[in-house]
């Protein structure tokens, strides 16, 4: 089949929408799976996302919008998919077609939970995808500026470079830029920590600590991942790459960042179980300082950072005292 073939945008929530504009830019129309059809037809009707990016409109005539997973894998060749982790189990448990001769883009910046497994892991592992096929996206890109066409950068991670190189053309436009990585698993575990980096950045912001404080905690954050990245996969990446650093510092501090609001709320006194609810939309690091956790128990990488929240969202240590004994390792 030719590449990319049609394209298929897997969620609608506001990463996918985001997605959704750059790829009708590159491509002449594309597939789109959502699971409500209420917001299908909302959509086809408003011509926008009813519930993410609401101010963003598309030519709907351009757009197949499909309710029914399998019938949007079978009506499709490249199936980018842009789901928070936690729930991407949720939405294949009805897949029943194979997607082992698909090509599978991951805009998935987390690990699925359970399996503590990679979502390219997660492909290859569960659904018989082949490395060569699958490619990961990532870097600071945040879905409301790629809305507003904000000048963003992306890498595409792909094993075969060559494959990397065709991947990015489906999502290179005149406002976002594309390089390409063979580091698949090291930038799939940095957009990870870079999230669970951004909530300690967000609590710390609600403990008023301030703008010099945290230029000292991200120092620190990027030699923890760094430290984790060499322990897990060994390669031959510069951690001051966008992919790495560029993502770990717009998370840390953007107001767009989930993670970080997240953060700032426990900082400002809120339980963790209540800024989940409050937040009303998934901090993905919450979920990923547990994997990391338990992966991490294997390699025995130094993160003291990681299992300092590990013990402020899960062991219901306060936040107050875990980031006092953190300032005292800081240098």
């Amino acid at each position: 089949m030719s590449f990319p073939g049609k394209t298929a945008v897997m969620g609608g929530g506001s990463w996918a929408t985001a997605l959704a504009k750059i790829v009708l830019s590159t491509q002449t129309d594309i597939n789109w799976y959502m699971r409500r059809p209420d917001r299908i037809e909302d959509f086809r009707q408003m011509k926008h996302n009813p519930a993410y990016l609401s101010s963003l409109m598309f030519d709907t005539s351009r757009i197949r919008f499909y309710p029914d997973v399998n019938e949007a894998v079978k009506d499709s060749d490249t199936l980018i998919f842009a789901t928070p982790s936690p729930f991407l189990k949720q939405h294949l448990e009805k897949l029943n077609v194979p997607i082992k001769d698909k090509r599978v883009v991951s805009a998935i910046k987390g690990i699925v939970p359970d399996e503590n497994l990679l979502i390219s892991e997660y492909f290859t592992e569960y659904y018989g995808v082949p490395e060569e096929n699958i490619a990961i996206i990532a870097g600071p890109s945040h879905a409301e500026e790629v809305a507003l066409e904000r000048l963003s950068y992306l890498t595409v991670a792909c094993r075969n470079r060559d494959n990397a190189e065709k991947f990015s053309q489906i999502f290179g436009n005149s406002y976002v830029k594309c390089s390409c990585s063979q580091d698949v698993k090291g930038i799939e575990y940095a957009s990870v920590l870079k999230n669970v980096y951004a909530i300690v950045a967000g609590i710390c912001h609600g403990m008023n600590y301030g703008d010099n404080f945290q230029s000292v905690f991200l120092s620190n954050a990027i030699k923890e991942m760094r430290r984790f990245l060499d322990a897990v996969h060994v390669f031959a990446r510069d951690i001051t790459d966008s992919a790495y650093l560029g993502d770990l510092l717009v998370t840390a501090y953007s107001r767009y960042s989930r993670n970080r609001t997240f953060g700032a709320m426990i900082g400002k006194g809120y339980s963790v179980k209540t800024a989940q609810i409050e937040m009303e939309m998934i901090a993905e690091g919450y979920y990923g300082t547990k994997c990391i956790h338990e992966i991490n128990a294997r390699y025995g990488a130094d993160v003291p950072i990681l299992e300092a929240l590990y013990g402020v969202l899960y062991e219901r240590k306060p936040p107050t005292d875990v980031i006092r004994r953190l300032t005292e390792t800081f240098k």
